[in-house]
């Protein structure tokens, strides 16, 4: 799913997540030509919607070629509360793809809907599949439980197993993804996550780091949880009107910074994957955001903090931030400067109460072990979902001696999950041949600091116009590689 500015939006306050790809369920009232949604039979509450019918009321239909020939068929249904679609090409390769959708609210319909690669899937080859699954919220367990549950329903559905399995997902997909195939080590044969949160509770600590540093650079004391709970978020709104003018930030409206926030953009740059191109455009395209209802009137950074929840929402049971070591930083010098020391001894700190689950409980953990090859891309300029999410995960699977089955790929973008057809077109197409051949692909040294910060950073990998991006083009030898 490709997410651009108009899709840029957060949660409301109160049911604030790890922000991904959200997208609004359809109403409850079925469009015309739709079944209307039948109650879930595992969730009381829940409603599913009609599988074989798209929210604008347009049916799911197989694809056709130039003179209308189905080139697929296609096959929908509702098991165990969670709907599904499953899409096999006339000249199918044998292989299948499992599709891991992103955040979709808190609302009480869940959905199913296509793939961004379908198209491409079909001609290739490749059988697809994707659930609804049977809730909504940040229920990433509730994601890899029934995306895992696919395989079987795609062997009943037509009758034969597909000899190779790969998993793929965007955003809270991208989560799903990587605990899937650790959790299911010998199910599939590859991952692709994109703009995906791989590295599970350290998604919440960014989050955190962003809010204590604008309110300690504007010198406006806050709290962590928000409380009483029943007035959380006019007292959140309260403080964040405080903090603005300090730091130069109007919501709705491009960021005029002060000293305080122009020092406040460089701590959340390195707190978010460190210096790299475009970066002062993506943090102007983020403040300009707005959050939603109640706290529209706020900038986008600002509806993040996890403190307006006391922590996930109740999606964990307790708080799984925590910043009590974490030294902020503005520059990249060897040792921090004073300034950088008084920030970090102004800076709120915040002890967690609860860990990433080892499970598929709460908030699943990600171990960093990779059974099988994962190709990632994720956009410089995301402010969501950052790069840091990346390397996180490229750090994990470097201390479990898997760094060979890692490869991820930076592409010069600014929203969240903003890429093209054709940069998630290669991305798929090379991890199939690095599975198929055993050739690894090549990527990005996303570790590596003086790689980041090269201007050229993301160019090899980015196909066709960001837009919103704004960095000096790529070197004319960079796009000739």
């Amino acid at each position: 799913m490709v997410v651009r500015r108009k899709h840029v939006a957060i949660l409301a306050a109160a049911v604030l997540t790890a922000g991904l790809s959200f997208t609004a369920p359809p109403a409850a009232a079925a469009p015309a030509g739709c079944a209307a949604p039948v109650p879930s039979t595992t969730r009381p509450g829940y409603l599913v919607a009609d599988p074989a019918c798209n929210p604008d009321g347009t049916p799911f239909a197989a694809l056709t070629d130039g003179a209308g020939v189905p080139v697929s068929r296609v096959r929908t249904g509702i098991r165990d509360g969670a709907a599904y679609r499953i899409e096999v090409p006339v000249r199918w390769n044998g292989e299948l793809v499992v599709y891991a959708h992103g955040y979709r609210g808190t609302g009480t319909t869940v959905y199913v809907d296509d793939p961004a690669l379908r198209t491409h899937y079909i001609a290739r080859g490749f059988a697809w599949a994707a659930s609804s699954y049977s809730t909504n919220g940040y229920d990433v367990g509730q994601g890899v439980r029934d995306s895992y549950a696919l395989l079987d329903v795609f062997r009943r559905v037509t009758g034969v197993r597909a000899r190779a399995v790969y998993l793929s997902g965007a955003s809270m997909g991208g989560h799903v993804t990587a605990v899937g195939i650790e959790e299911h080590p010998r199910a599939f044969a590859g991952a692709m996550p994109y703009c995906g949160v791989l590295g599970d509770t350290e998604l919440y600590d960014y989050f955190l780091d962003a809010n204590v540093t604008a309110a300690a650079l504007a010198g406006v004391p806050i709290d962590f949880p928000l409380s009483p709970p029943a007035d959380e978020a006019e007292r959140w709104r309260t403080r964040v009107s405080a903090m603005l003018p300090a730091l130069g930030v109007t919501a709705g409206a491009p960021p005029v910074l002060t000293a305080a926030g122009r020092t406040w953009s460089d701590v959340v740059e390195r707190r978010s994957g460190g210096e790299r191109p475009g970066f002062d455009g993506a943090f102007a395209y983020w403040n300009s955001a707005r959050s939603l209802a109640p706290l529209a009137d706020l900038p986008f950074l600002f509806g993040l903090y996890p403190g307006i929840t006391g922590g996930t929402g109740g999606i964990a049971a307790g708080n799984v931030t925590d910043n009590r070591f974490t030294v902020y930083r503005s520059t990249d010098r060897r040792w921090p400067t004073a300034a950088e020391w008084r920030l970090n001894a102004g800076v709120l700190r915040v002890r967690r109460t609860a860990r990433a689950d080892p499970g598929l409980a709460g908030i699943p953990r990600v171990d960093g072990r990779p059974p099988v090859p994962v190709l990632s891309l994720h956009d410089l300029g995301d402010l969501f979902v950052p790069l840091s999410m990346e390397q996180a995960y490229a750090r994990r699977a470097a201390a479990h001696g898997r760094s060979r089955l890692f490869v991820s790929r930076a592409i010069r973008g600014v929203g969240h999950c903003d890429f093209t057809p054709a940069e998630l077109q290669q991305g798929f197409d090379d991890l199939v041949a690095w599975v198929r051949t055993g050739h690894r692909p090549p990527g990005d040294a996303i570790l590596d600091r003086r790689t980041v910060a090269d201007p050229a950073f993301g160019c090899r990998w980015t196909a066709g116009a960001h837009p919103a991006f704004a960095a000096p083009p790529c070197p004319a030898r960079r796009l000739a590689d």
